[in-house]
């Protein structure tokens, strides 16, 4: 009990991002600029759905609830890295490193489930289009939403409630720039071996399983694909689904290495470049993923930017 109670009354230290590296001025800037650039474009994303009635569609419903996880994924992380950065100090309290695990596993889980959801309204839109109105319907569609989302606070409640239940009575110093899970099971006095194992296996079925749920719908999206007559419909349907499925290998790239692979075969420098990477790389690119090669989201965008200069005008 007094090893619970040391842990709980005890801040933790983060060592930081750039504690080994020698140009921690310029990495420093360049994690700044992406960030802002991500928020920018996953901000834009979601205003463009919401003001352009030709993007209310479900398709484009599943996506701006992406982008709103693309935005909370590295406000969880990212400011408070920049404030640790300027202060020259990375303490955080028991209860700020519960909150990052909590949220960043909920977002990170919550995405895992909705990129599922999101191949699945690729494969009606391509293989069954004639139902597509029926089994895509508003009410499927915020049932898929709400799932995601529930799917994700179950297991962030799970995980963070067991990581933070063991004693951390030794170093307090997390060699990372936020609380993460693993990163967290290197410093505790008990043995976590057996926590370890049963996050390796769960990360097994939370991973692979998606995975193969999209790897299944693709690949009838590709059989019907490769049947079609119409060279624009080909090129139509290719395009909206290599996006997704780049999206998807970003995402899931990370995500496997981080949590399917034993904490004993990473190293801090490692886990440091693979958090970076899908708490902000993978959100920063997303929204360009899907504007940039998409001419809806162009078309939307130029209508917008013609409607404010208008305004100026007048």
């Amino acid at each position: 009990m007094g090893d619970v109670n040391q842990s709980v009354a005890s801040d933790f230290i983060l060592v930081g991002l750039f504690s080994h590296s020698g140009s921690r001025q310029l990495l420093f800037s360049l994690v700044a600029v992406m960030f802002v650039i991500g928020l920018l474009g996953n901000t834009v994303l979601l205003f463009l759905i919401r003001v352009d009635s030709r993007l209310h569609t479900p398709m484009y419903f599943l996506l701006s609830q992406l982008s709103l996880f693309d935005i909370g994924c590295p406000m969880v992380t990212i400011p408070k890295m920049a404030s640790d950065f300027l202060r020259g100090e990375g303490a955080t309290s028991y209860g700020g490193c519960a909150a990052q695990i909590f949220f960043l596993t909920l977002m990170g889980v919550a995405e895992g489930v909705l990129l599922v959801l999101m191949s699945y309204d690729r494969y009606v839109a391509v293989c069954q289009p004639l139902q597509y109105p029926v089994l895509m319907r508003r009410q499927v569609c915020l049932l898929m939403v709400g799932s995601s989302w529930v799917v994700g606070v179950l297991n962030a409640s799970i995980q963070t409630s067991i990581t933070l239940h063991f004693p951390y009575c030794a170093s307090r110093i997390v060699d990372h720039f936020f609380c993460e899970v693993p990163a967290l099971l290197k410093l505790s006095c008990a043995d976590t071996s057996a926590y370890e194992m049963a996050l390796s296996t769960s990360g097994v079925l939370i991973l692979m399983l998606p995975l193969s749920l999209i790897a299944t719908s693709y690949g009838h999206v590709l059989q019907a694909v490769l049947s079609m007559r119409s060279e624009e419909a080909r090129h139509k349907a290719v395009t909206t689904c290599s996006s997704h499925i780049t999206v998807v290998g970003l995402f899931y790239g990370a995500a496997v290495f981080m949590y399917m692979v034993p904490c004993a075969y990473h190293s801090p420098q490692q886990d440091n470049v693979v958090s970076l990477f899908y708490s902000l790389v993978t959100p920063t690119l997303n929204p360009l993923i899907y504007s940039l090669r998409n001419p809806e989201v162009w078309m939307a965008l130029v209508k917008v930017l013609s409607r404010a200069g208008l305004r100026q005008m007048c």
